[in-house]
């Protein structure tokens, strides 16, 4: 076959020419959900100043943790979000739909 001649899943999917597995798009949601988490993680500490090992003390995690965090590698726990919202001074906002995940700290109003 003639390399021009092949098409990206991605090219294929929008042609309707492929569906890709349910499993699968089951996992790219995942993936896509806790990379949203991360980036929300990462921009909040951002916007507040803080290096990870700050944002770690103030959640009582570790540094590493908050980079597994930060880095879309750790499944958060209940008891997790609610510590990083706290340490970051925040609310959590996830809203998941069918074609897609939003994740959002909305800081606290200043008091």
């Amino acid at each position: 076959m003639n390399h021009s001649r092949w098409k990206s899943a991605r090219e294929r999917k929008a042609l309707r020419e492929y569906a890709e597995p349910a499993e699968i798009e089951a996992e790219r949601a995942e993936i896509r959900l806790a990379m949203a988490f991360a980036k929300a993680v990462y921009d909040r500490r951002k916007a507040l100043g803080l290096s990870q090992a700050q944002l770690a003390e103030r959640a009582g995690l570790t540094q590493a943790k908050v980079s597994r965090v930060e880095g879309a590698d750790a499944v958060p726990t209940l008891p997790l979000l609610r510590r990083l919202a706290h340490a970051l001074d925040a609310s959590l906002t996830i809203d998941l739909g069918h074609d897609h995940e939003e994740v959002a700290f909305v800081a606290h109003p200043a008091a």
